[in-house]
């Protein structure tokens, strides 16, 4: 039974472009209003958040706006980024 799922994801997977995988992972790794004070501060979240949004910015062939995630990112990783304030909260 496990298999005929699989299987039938994989043929799911395979009826879908490039563009709408990277759209999915994007949607996925997105950091919701809800999670930000969770996550605000999660270097892998928030970098992971910003490669998905640079593929898709590459797969839409805008690669300006690609590279700009994927600087956002490398950012986060070698922590020359912080998370800002919280936009309700100020700085306090």
């Amino acid at each position: 039974m496990l298999e005929n799922t699989q299987l039938s994801q994989k043929t799911s997977l395979e009826n879908l472009s490039n563009l709408e995988l990277a759209q999915a992972l994007a949607e996925r790794l997105a950091i919701s209003h809800q999670d930000w004070h969770r996550l605000k501060g999660n270097r892998k979240a928030q970098a992971a958040q910003q490669l998905a949004s640079a593929f898709v910015f590459l797969l839409k062939e805008q690669p300006d706006s690609a590279l700009t995630h994927l600087n956002q990112a490398q950012g986060w990783l070698d922590r020359s980024l912080k998370a800002p304030p919280c936009p309700e909260h100020g700085t306090k």
